[in-house]
């Protein structure tokens, strides 16, 4: 069995942040491929978003597969997006204009399995994919740093958030929104907070 992990990611703001994507691919519980990349830029004129971004990642991961010819497999695809993998099960209507041609994409790969299927899974059991996103975001911040700065500065996380995830252990992000570092911070209170109980 093939298991697919994918996720993309917008920041530091959605719509209109620096897109990126990441996906790994595993076979029998081995990982075989992993895959990330930059999907587009708000500040240079592209039409990108977190749905964007996570369409995209699984666009790249299903013709990954069909050029490695795995076509006969059984395929499990999972994402901590529940709008695309209740899209990609019917349950959810398609209705985003930036979307369509990007589910319609989709479908047609899937098509092209003999058994492919798509599951939610939580955020924290989508880790290395999510890893590979913010890797990709990272790549293109210190790349386009002088871009990134004149568009997006004010979203990026305070120093105050950044000093305080220091404190707390973590590893803060210079390029870093707001929102992330409120959820780092939260989760390392959390965790710091089970240390202390279960010590």
């Amino acid at each position: 069995m093939i298991e697919v992990y994918f996720d993309g990611a917008c920041e530091p703001r959605n719509p209109g942040g620096v897109a990126t994507y990441g996906f790994v691919i595993f076979r029998e519980g081995k990982r075989i491929y992993r895959g990330f990349g930059v999907v587009g830029c708000g500040a240079l004129g592209d039409d990108v978003s977190n749905n964007v971004a996570e369409y995209t990642a699984l666009i790249k991961a299903l013709k990954w597969l069909l050029d490695n010819g795995y076509d006969r497999e059984e395929i499990v695809v999972k994402g901590d997006s529940q709008l695309a993998i209740r899209q990609l099960n019917g349950i959810y209507a398609v209705r985003a204009p930036r979307i369509i041609p990007l589910y319609e994409e989709a479908v047609g790969l899937a098509s092209k399995f003999s058994k492919i299927s798509f599951r939610w899974v939580p955020r924290e059991l989508n880790e290395e994919a999510d890893s590979l996103s913010k890797k990709a975001y990272r790549e293109f911040c210190e790349k386009h740093r002088e871009v990134v700065l004149k568009y997006y500065k004010r979203f990026f996380a305070t120093s105050k958030q950044l000093a305080f995830i220091e404190r707390l252990g973590g590893d803060p992000d210079p390029f870093m929104s707001k929102r992330e570092a409120s959820k780092l911070i939260d989760r390392l209170l959390r965790e710091r907070r089970r240390t202390r109980e279960s010590a």
